[in-house]
C-alpha cells in the first residue's frame, strides 16, 4: 500500500532521518524529518500553471507548533491553536528566505510549503528540522527547485563553535555568560544562503568562522536529502522559463538612456516619480501584443537592474552620488517627546525612526507560551511600518510578517547590552514608530532603540548601532559591496547584509542572498566595510547622548530587598489580604517571587518608602534596647498593650509608663495613643516587655541618665 524511502545519517550527537512516501500522498512532495525526537512534517503543493497576468512569485510558507508535540495543552479560552505565535512566524521567515531565490527564475506558479511540529524532545529545536523537511519535500516534489538547501544552528563557548546546542542552551542568552552565539546558517553544497544571529560582542573573524562552520557541517545533510530525491523525487515539472530577449531589447531600446537620468536623481520622491514615468513612456511606445506579453514588467525590472548595476560595478557610482563605503548623512536626537520615559529621533538620509522606550514593574513583563515551556520575558521590542513612511496610501492592520522580523532583529541587536536584571529591576518596551523609509528601517531602529533606552535612563554597557550592506555580482564575476544600501539598491542588488555591535563586536548579523550564495571573500569584505560604517554611526550616535540620561518624573521608581524565604508567607497573608494591604495603604506596587525578592515599584518615592517600612516591619525582628513608635491598642489594670513592631504587641507595664507612681494606666494614656517605647526584653514565656518612662515622649529620644532622675524627682 505505501511506498516508503526512508534515509538516515548520524549528525552531531542524535539521528537525522527523513522518510517519505506513508504519509499526505497527495501533496505534491511530503517529508518527516527526524532528529532525535523532534519530528516536523513539510507539505509541498504546487499549481500546474500561473495566474494569468501575475508577474511575482507566490510562494507562501507556513510553520505550526502543535502543543501535543510537546505534551503541552494551549493556554486561552479556545485551548486551540490560534493565529501564528511570534516564533512560528519568525521561523516561516526563517525557511522562506534561503528557498526563495532558489525557484527558477521566471516561476510564477503558486507554492504552498507547510511545515507541522509533530513532537518535540525539548532538546533539538524544531525550526532547523523544519527547514530540513521543507527543502527535502521541494526535492522530491518535482517542483523546479534548484536545491537543496540545509540549516544548521550554531554555538560559541568557551572559543569553540557548537553544532546544533540544545534548545535550553540557546533560551535568554543574555543570563549566560558561557554561551556567546545563537546562529543559524541556511545553505546549498557551495554556498551560504541565509544567516540569521544573535551574538553577543563577537569579532567579525569570530562570525566568519561560525559561519563557514556552519557551512561545512550542512554539507552531509545536502547529501542526504540528494540521496533520498534519487530514490523518490517525482518527475520533474515540465517548465521552460520564458524566453522574453526580444521584449527585453525593445524596452532597453526605447528606455535606456532615460532610465540612467531618472536613476541619476538623488531625491527618493522625485526618483521614483521620474522613473514611473520613464515606464509609462516606454509602454507608449509599445504595441498592443507586447503590452500584453505577461513578461513586459520583468523586462522593465530587467532594465531598471542593469542601470543600477552597471553603475555601480562600472563606475563605482551610486543612485545618491556616495562612494561605495560611505554612510548618508545622520542626525540623532534623544528627549524628543515631553511625557515619556525616553525618545530618541534617529534619521540617517531618507530613512527615519522614532524610537520610544517605555519602563514597566514585574507586571509588565510578557508571558511566553512556548512550545518548551512558558518564560517570561522583560525586554520588548515592537516595530511598526506605516504606508506613509514611504509615501503611500495602503491597509492599515496588525503587524504583518515582516514587522515582526525587523522588529525581532532590532531585538537581538540590543539584547547584547542590556543590564541584568538584578541591577536593574524594570521591564524595557521599546518601540520603533518608522516615519520615513529608504533603505534598512531596521538598523534606524537599532540605533534609536540605543539612544531611546540611554535617554530613559537604561544603563546599557554600550550603545549599539547598525548598518545594511548591499552586493551586486555580474555574471563576469565583478562585484561592488555597498554600505547603508538604499531601497532601490536593496531591491535590485543581490544581498543584503545587516550588521549590528558596539564598538568591540557584533551583536547581530542577519544575511539574505539572492543569487546562488556568496564566497568567503565576498562576506569578509562586506564585515570589514561594515565595521568601519557601524564605527562612524556610532561616533554620530555619540554627538546626541554621551551617557545614560535622568529617569522621567513619570517613569517608576524600583526598589529592591531580599526577605527570609520563610517569611514570604506572612508578607503575602491568607488569600493575598496582607500584601493587599500593603498596596492600598502605601500606593505602590509589590511584587514578591520564590526567592524572597521583593520589587516596590512607584513614582512616588514616599509610597515605596512606605511599602517598604511595612513590608521590614513584617519580617524583621525587634531588637532588645532599640525605640520604636507605637500605638496603644488595650489598656488594663496592669499596663497598655502596645502595637509597636508590624503586628506585634507588647505590654507596659503600669510602673513602666512613667517615673511616678499611676493609679491606673489610663490616667495617663488612652487606646489609639500614638507612643516610643524601648524594647526591654522578653520574659521567660517570650512576652514583649516595653517601657515609657526611659524615652522622650515628644522626640523619640532615649533619656539620658540626669534627665531621668529630673523627672522621677518632679
Amino acid at each position: 500500500m505505501f511506498k516508503e524511502t526512508k534515509k538516515s545519517m548520524q549528525w552531531g550527537e542524535d539521528t537525522l532521518t527523513l522518510e517519505t512516501g506513508k504519509v499526505a500522498r497527495q501533496a505534491d512532495g511530503s517529508v518527516i524529518a527526524t532528529l532525535g525526537e523532534t519530528t516536523v512534517m513539510a507539505n509541498v503543493t504546487f499549481a500546474k500553471q500561473a495566474k494569468e497576468g501575475q508577474d511575482f512569485f507566490p510562494l507562501t510558507v507556513h510553520y505550526q507548533e502543535k502543543y501535543y508535540a510537546a505534551g503541552k495543552v494551549p493556554g486561552g479560552f479556545f485551548k486551540r491553536e490560534a493565529r501564528p505565535t511570534e516564533k512560528e512566524t519568525l521561523t516561516a521567515r526563517l525557511i522562506d528566505r534561503p528557498i526563495r531565490p532558489l525557484f527558477v527564475p521566471g516561476f510564477k506558479n503558486e507554492v504552498l510549503v507547510m511545515c507541522t511540529v509533530l513532537s518535540h524532545d525539548l532538546v533539538n529545536d524544531p525550526d532547523i528540522v523544519a527547514m530540513i523537511a521543507a527543502s527535502a519535500a521541494l526535492t522530491v516534489s518535482g517542483v523546479p527547485f534548484m536545491g537543496p538547501i540545509a540549516g544548521c544552528r550554531v554555538g560559541y563557548e568557551d572559543g569553540e563553535y557548537v553544532l546544533n546546542p540544545d534548545v535550553e542552551d540557546m533560551h535568554d542568552l543574555r543570563n549566560n555568560p558561557d554561551q556567546r552565539l545563537d546562529l543559524v546558517v541556511a545553505g546549498t553544497r557551495d554556498a551560504v544562503m541565509m544567516v540569521e544571529s544573535e551574538a553577543y560582542e563577537l569579532t567579525e573573524d569570530e562570525m566568519l568562522g561560525a559561519v563557514t562552520f556552519a557551512h561545512e557541517q550542512i554539507q552531509p545533510v545536502v547529501d542526504l536529502i540528494v540521496s533520498l530525491a534519487e530514490d523518490a523525487a517525482k518527475e520533474p515539472f515540465d517548465f521552460q522559463p520564458p524566453d522574453y530577449a526580444d521584449l527585453y531589447e525593445t524596452v532597453k531600446g526605447l528606455g535606456e538612456d532615460k532610465m540612467r537620468a531618472a536613476y541619476a536623481i538623488s531625491d527618493k520622491q522625485e526618483r521614483t516619480s521620474a522613473v514611473a514615468a520613464v515606464k509609462e513612456e516606454i509602454k507608449g511606445q509599445l504595441s498592443e501584443e507586447q503590452l500584453a506579453d505577461a513578461n513586459l514588467g520583468s523586462a522593465i525590472k530587467k532594465l531598471e537592474s542593469v542601470v543600477l548595476r552597471s553603475d555601480v560595478v562600472k563606475n563605482k557610482r551610486r543612485i545618491d552620488g556616495r562612494a561605495l563605503d560611505q554612510v548618508r548623512p545622520i542626525v540623532s536626537e534623544t528627549g524628543v517627546l515631553p511625557r515619556t520615559h525616553g525618545s530618541s529621533l534617529f534619521t540617517r538620509g531618507e530613512t527615519q525612526a522614532m524610537v520610544v522606550t517605555t519602563l514597566g514593574t514585574g507586571d509588565d513583563e510578557q508571558i511566553i507560551d512556548a512550545l518548551h515551556g512558558n518564560y517570561r520575558s522583560n525586554f520588548l521590542l515592537h516595530y511598526n511600518f506605516p504606508p506613509y513612511s514611504v509615501g503611500e496610501a495602503g491597509r492599515v492592520g496588525p503587524p504583518g510578517r515582516r514587522e515582526i522580523g525587523h522588529g525581532k532583529l532590532a531585538w537581538r541587536a540590543l539584547q547584547a547590552v542590556l543590564p541584568a536584571a538584578t541591577d536593574f529591576p524594570y521591564t524595557i518596551r521599546v518601540v520603533s514608530e518608522i516615519t520615513e523609509s529608504n533603505g534598512s528601517s531596521s538598523m534606524a531602529s537599532v540605533c534609536g532603540g540605543s539612544l531611546s533606552m540611554m535617554d530613559a535612563g537604561v544603563p546599557l554597557k554600550a550603545p549599539v548601532a547598525g548598518v545594511a550592506m548591499g552586493l551586486v555580482l555580474e555574471d563576469d564575476g565583478d562585484w561592488a559591496v555597498l554600505t547603508d544600501i538604499l531601497g532601490d539598491e536593496d531591491h535590485l542588488g543581490d544581498m543584503d547584509f545587516k550588521v549590528a555591535g558596539t564598538e568591540a563586536g557584533i551583536t547581530s548579523l542577519q544575511m539574505d542572498i539572492k543569487v546562488a550564495g556568496i564566497t568567503p571573500e565576498i562576506m569578509k569584505q562586506a564585515l570589514a566595510q561594515a565595521k568601519d560604517g557601524r564605527m562612524h554611526i556610532l561616533g554620530e550616535m555619540g554627538k546626541a547622548l554621551s551617557e545614560a540620561g535622568e529617569f522621567s518624573v513619570h517613569a517608576p521608581r524600583i526598589e529592591t530587598m531580599q526577605i527570609p524565604t520563610d517569611k514570604i508567607r506572612e508578607v503575602i497573608g491568607s488569600g493575598g489580604k496582607v500584601i493587599r494591604e500593603i498596596v492600598e495603604v502605601s500606593g505602590a506596587k509589590v511584587d514578591i517571587n520564590d526567592e524572597g525578592i521583593v520589587k516596590i515599584a512607584s513614582p512616588n518615592g514616599e509610597a515605596i518608602q512606605k511599602a517598604y517600612d511595612m513590608i521590614h516591619s513584617i519580617v524583621a525582628e525587634p531588637e532588645e534596647g532599640k525605640v520604636y513608635k507605637g500605638k496603644v491598642v488595650k489598656i488594663v489594670d496592669f499596663g497598655a498593650f502596645v502595637n509597636f513592631f508590624g503586628k506585634r504587641d507588647g505590654l507596659v507595664h503600669v510602673s513602666q509608663i512613667e517615673n511616678r507612681r499611676l493609679n491606673h494606666p489610663s490616667d495617663v494614656l488612652k487606646e489609639g495613643q500614638e507612643v516610643w517605647v524601648k524594647l526591654l526584653g522578653f520574659d521567660d514565656r517570650g512576652k514583649v516587655r516595653l517601657a515609657m518612662k526611659m524615652v522622650d515622649q515628644e522626640t523619640g529620644e532615649e533619656l539620658s541618665k540626669e534627665k531621668k532622675q529630673e523627672e522621677a524627682a518632679d
